[in-house]
């Protein structure tokens, strides 16, 4: 998912003007930037970014519904909704229009909430901040020689290196098919969506 994410970041930065679809400090300041300097067209199209974003994480908590991962739980429709936004958004990049971009933030929204919920809050894949975070504490801990989580540290470097190897092939990706490069995190997303289901299928049946 992290890889995903950063093939759909890097190709909104480079199809779109420098513009990020999953890092909404980022637009926040840019919103703020916006207002400040009365551009009303400008504060709307960021504003539009941070609520795609947001309304796209609501959506994952509403069919998710809950904060355990279990079989039972639809993951499988957020990733095709995810995979749907994504595909969706490559005609209307293409023309240039700005709905892609808003396609975009609310399929990273999906990923980041449905990622969240199954984690507990301890993993975000649209946006590395938390991650480093994270990272640097608990080389901090090490280095004065306290009890550090392992398992933590490997999750934190697991999704940076996923979200940078990303990043490295949605720009070759870019420079080769443009913003068709999508579809590779559309597939990667339905690839997992059908994964899901087949082992939810093959699961024994419980109460959960």
């Amino acid at each position: 998912m992290a890889f995903s994410a950063g093939i759909i970041n890097i190709v909104g930065l480079i199809g779109f003007g420098r513009e990020t679809v999953s890092h909404l400090t980022g637009n926040t300041s840019l919103l703020a930037e916006e207002i400040a300097k009365g551009s009303v067209s400008g504060a709307l199209h960021y504003l539009v970014v941070i609520l795609s974003f947001f309304v796209g994480a609501v959506v994952s908590g509403m069919i998710i519904r809950d904060s355990e991962l279990l079989l039972g739980r639809r993951y499988s429709v957020v990733l095709v909704l995810i995979a749907t936004l994504l595909v969706s958004a490559v005609p209307l990049l293409n023309a240039q229009a700005q709905a892609g971009m808003y396609a975009a933030a609310a399929a990273c929204g999906l990923q980041n909430a449905m990622v969240t919920t199954y984690s507990g809050a301890t993993i975000r894949t649209a946006h590395l901040t938390g991650m480093f975070t994270d990272l640097g504490i608990f080389i901090g801990h090490r280095l004065r020689g306290l009890p550090v989580d392992v398992r933590r540290i490997r999750i934190s470097l697991t999704v940076i290196t996923g979200f940078l190897c990303g990043g490295i092939a949605g720009t070759l990706l870019y420079s080769a098919v443009q913003n068709r490069a999508m579809y590779v995190p559309a597939g990667i997303s339905l690839a997992a969506a059908a994964a899901y289901w087949r082992i939810r299928v093959r699961a024994p049946k419980s109460g959960a």
